[in-house]
């Protein structure tokens, strides 16, 4: 599977990257970063620090520094100011990338016809893709996302980060006629990493130390902000569905974005009783394995242990 992952790292982009790169199955042909968790500066370097890291020469392109419309929205309450505070992870060693996001999706869209993009971040440069480049929207074959909620938000009582941190841009690609597989909040959640694996982690050498204590600020700033007893590893739910959809269950739904509401600004309105009688445009995920999922996380971070 050839992947472009867009991403704003982010501690659990952080994990999205390292199972991406991990995996045999994949071809990981580029990350592109975004505005999101932290600023894009930011968002970009730690992209190349955790892949300068294990020594993965992946070549990062910088997207999109703020929302198609709205104020930039950012999270250092969770992810601290550097967007991936807690470990002390080594600069990087690799120079960024000149090419903008926008312009890397196409040109890889132009030179492959089953081209899967995985937006872990906001959804900006994804929107700007289908927007500038429409006679290239045929050939993208999946949009994996995460992002949205059914039940719930994070960042308001119905929106999730992702989604809210750039609603116009969730919009257009909702809309864009791309298979969409949508990774919610509702899901996501069930994947909760605790000191057991921060443990396994350590136990992989000195690298993953460093991974492992990342995970532990992650761990640490969900029981302060939501008071939740783990580090919810929202992104690489995303990855472990193209290696392993059999783990997940799924229905197929309609789902737009809330754009113009008061209270539910940046809520993705999830059609489950078919009552708009709309044709579904996604396949929600809603449930996983959890031990599988990590079983095959540490086995696919094995192959990393020894860089």
């Amino acid at each position: 599977m050839r992947i472009v992952l867009d991403c704003d790292p982010g501690h659990d982009d952080a994990f999205a990257i390292l199972l991406a790169a991990a995996s045999k199955e994949i071809e990981l042909l580029g990350v592109t970063t975004v505005v999101g968790n932290s600023y894009l500066e930011n968002t970009t370097i730690n992209a190349r620090k955790v892949l300068d890291l294990f020594d993965l020469d992946v070549l990062v392109f910088p997207g999109c520094a703020k929302p198609l419309l709205r104020d930039i929205v950012v999270a250092p309450q969770i992810h601290g100011q550097s967007g991936l505070d807690g470990a002390a992870v080594p600069p990087p060693k690799r120079s960024i990338e000149k090419i903008h996001a926008v312009d890397f999706i196409a040109q890889m869209a132009q030179k492959y016809d089953d081209l899967v993009l995985v937006p872990t971040g906001p959804l900006t440069n994804i929107a700007l893709f289908i927007l500038k480049y429409p006679e290239l929207v045929k050939r993208i074959s999946t949009i994996v996302l995460m992002g949205g909620g059914i039940a719930f938000g994070n960042v308001t009582p119905v929106a999730e980060f992702n989604i809210f941190a750039d609603p116009e841009a969730a919009k257009i690609v909702f809309r864009s006629g791309i298979p969409i597989v949508m990774a919610p909040l509702d899901l996501t959640h069930q994947v909760v990493a605790t000191e057991r694996e921060a443990e396994k982690l350590r136990s992989m050498g000195e690298k993953f130390q460093i991974m492992a204590d990342l995970l532990m600020f992650f761990k640490s700033t969900y029981k302060r902000v939501f008071n939740i007893d783990g580090a919810i590893l929202h992104d690489p739910c995303t990855v472990m569905y193209l290696l392993h959809p059999e783990i997940f269950e799924s229905q197929d739904y309609f789902v737009d974005v809330e754009t113009k509401g008061e209270l539910t600004y940046g809520q993705t309105v999830v059609d489950v009783w078919r009552t708009t009688a709309n044709k579904p445009n996604a396949k929600v995920l809603l449930k996983v394995n959890r031990e599988k999922f990590f079983d095959i996380l540490f086995e696919k971070f094995g192959s990393l242990a020894g860089r």
